[in-house]
């Protein structure tokens, strides 16, 4: 893979003078094709008579792409199509691109694939009189945390904060409760305003309706100033039917495509064909601008099945491992490249969501961190009453199976799987016990009244071996049904209800959620140790108890969860004498425990315990 000469690409703005430039392959001059560009200030743009000005470009061949379209066009000397017009203002300009062809006609409504800016819907921007964002000064010195110390928050900007202003006005919360890294929902522009921009048209910027380019850069900025990591949800599989290479060719009647195309599988959208060398370059350029940029620390990739064609083919694996050596090279580059390396670890976060084979991509390509929904749909089991199912959770909290280091081409990577019980793909996990109907099915949610029950699971994914995640407002108990399919998924807004924060119930669980993330950090046992489960179904099963322990060199605990409705005591065989100490509320401490002698142990309904040795006999 190599970079594809960004500097000729999109629009680029210079003291009034904008230059265009837009690869597209076996669109030429030859065959009869011309290409405009029609552009209007912002301000103009829904007035009825101020009409966009139209270029035309001029075309050349690229020894590398092929067909290649460019104009320069001075904003300050064109003159005005009327006196009111902003034209010639400093502000926002949006443009599209449109075609003739002999054949087909005019092809309008076409976007820059390489746009950094996006107006609303199928338009791309730039600004007039930009001024590009200035980093502070701690962004030299912030480092990307290690894999192992990551506590995940997944947030979609509009649901959460409102806006970005609204999220960063909120980062001091997200601080203070512990989180370090967030994975935020798709940002490229999309056609809808209300979507959650799985089906991207432009991705060298962020939507229209979450800002501008240095309004992101703010936030990552004052993200990094609290220690918190960012990384961004990449869509690289499909695309929305609007994105100009599916969009064009297909008007255009074309059998063949340079861009898009079957290649692995084709869940939903516009297939990208990883075949072609314009498909690698373009989505590893993207990836580098990110990085470069915006500062992101790393990637979640999402639906890696549309482009995973094996541990060696040209699809997900090959530009996970472009991207790794990349910034590897990087290391003596200094300033703001320097956040990824630490020692002789280097930090860079590569999250796949390959649900298909979890174990594999981490296996088999520098993918460090992969979601799995193996914990969550056995959680979901236990949950609807299927007791048989507390082993198998039981062996999904400690990652059975899971590498946790991989030696590719001498590069020693850490691994880890991230566990969760809520992510934006399913209803909160409190929905498992019941519903509270309204006049829409879309609009029912969880029973918050039903709360307690959700307690035993949250322990468990933040004592379990993994990156813990939570999903928006799950801290506090956010109650939204979510169906299982349909538009009803993506196309209505949900937004975070922070009024939940300050009720009795939204209390309890932040309560909980705060000890366990503070006990986390704390005890290097739950970020670094072994993890083992005592399955023993008539033990514990049979009466909805699930005991796993933690250890790293002589730091041990041992979890005791009950995710049943009435208080139970059982037997344990501590391995270690000594002292253990209660973490969830120091009341129900153990003194003097015997070694392999058996111990009955107090475990409330709907909750757990947390005991860790403290002073070794």
């Amino acid at each position: 893979m190599k970079l594809l000469p960004f500097d000729k690409l999109g629009a680029r703005e210079a003291n009034g003078i904008v230059d265009f430039g837009i690869f597209l392959p076996w669109i030429s001059q030859n065959d009869g094709n011309r290409l405009w560009v029609k552009i209007i200030h912002e301000k103009d743009q829904f007035l009825q008579d101020i009409q966009p000005l139209q270029f035309e470009l001029k075309h050349s061949i690229d020894s590398e792409y092929g067909d290649y379209w460019s104009i320069q066009i001075n904003i300050n000397t064109q003159a005005k199509s009327i006196s009111k017009s902003a034209w010639g203002e400093p502000g926002r300009y949006v443009y599209r691109y449109f075609l003739q062809n002999p054949n087909k006609g005019e092809i309008d409504w076409i976007i820059d694939p390489f746009a950094r800016e996006f107006g609303v819907g199928k338009l791309s921007a730039f600004t007039l009189g930009y001024q590009p964002y200035e980093w502070s000064q701690p962004e030299k010195t912030w480092k990307t945390p290690n894999l192992k110390d990551i506590v995940l928050y997944e947030l979609m900007i509009d649901e959460f904060g409102g806006n970005i202003d609204g999220t960063i006005e909120k980062l001091s919360y997200l601080a203070d409760l512990g989180i370090n890294c967030l994975e935020i929902m798709p940002l490229s522009n999309v056609a809808l305003t209300v979507d959650w921009g799985f089906l991207p048209l432009g991705y060298f910027g962020i939507d229209e309706r979450f800002g501008k380019r240095r309004d992101l850069q703010k936030l990552i900025d004052a993200a990094h100033q609290h220690n918190i990591a960012v990384i961004v949800d990449a869509v690289y599989g499909h695309t929305g039917d609007d994105f100009p290479y599916s969009y064009v060719y297909k008007k255009l009647g074309y059998r063949d495509n340079p861009f898009m195309g079957t290649f692995a599988k084709d869940y939903f959208g516009e297939s990208t064909d990883y075949n072609r060398k314009f498909t690698q370059d373009f989505f590893y350029t993207v990836n580098y601008h990110w990085l470069d940029v915006y500062h992101v620390d790393g990637f979640r990739y999402d639906c890696v099945p549309n482009y995973w064609d094996g541990s060696t083919g040209v699809g997900y694996a090959n530009l996970v491992f472009n991207t790794y050596k990349t910034v590897k090279e990087k290391r003596e580059a200094g300033e703001y490249w320097q956040r990824f390396f630490n020692n002789d670890t280097i930090n860079l976060i590569q999250c796949a969501e390959q649900l298909e084979g979890p174990k594999e991509i981490l296996e088999q390509t520098y993918t460090n961190s992969t979601w799995q929904n193996e914990t969550l749909g056995a959680a979901k089991s236990v949950a609807h009453g299927n007791r048989g199912d507390l082993a198998n959770l039981g062996f999904k909290l400690g990652l059975d199976g899971y590498p946790t280091e991989i030696t590719n081409n001498s590069d020693q990577i850490a691994k880890m799987a991230l566990q969760y019980i809520e992510n934006h793909d399913h209803s909160r996990f409190v929905c498992n016990f019941g519903a509270i109907a309204r006049d829409n099915d879309l609009l029912q949610e969880g029973n918050r009244g039903l709360w307690y029950k959700v307690q035993p699971y949250l322990i468990s994914i933040f004592t379990a071996k993994g990156i813990p995640m939570l999903w928006q407002g799950q801290e506090f108990g956010e109650n939204y049904y979510l169906p299982e399919q349909g538009f009803g998924r993506v196309m209505l807004l949900r937004p975070v209800r922070w009024d939940y924060f300050y009720d009795a119930i939204g209390n309890s669980v932040i309560t909980l959620v705060r000890k366990l993330i503070k006990l986390r950090k704390l005890r290097s046992q739950f970020t670094e140790g072994s993890h083992f489960f005592y399955n023993n179904h008539d033990r514990y099963h049979s009466k909805n108890v699930l005991l796993f322990s933690r250890q790293h060199a002589n730091q041990f605990s041992l979890v005791a969860l009950n995710f049943g409705d009435s208080d139970q005591s059982v037997p344990f065989w501590f391995p270690i004498a000594g002292d253990y100490q209660e973490e969830l509320h120091s009341e129900n401490n153990l003194i003097g425990v015997p070694s392999y002698s058996e111990y009955w142990l107090n475990i409330p309904k709907n909750y757990g315990r947390i005991w860790t040795v403290t002073t070794n006999t």
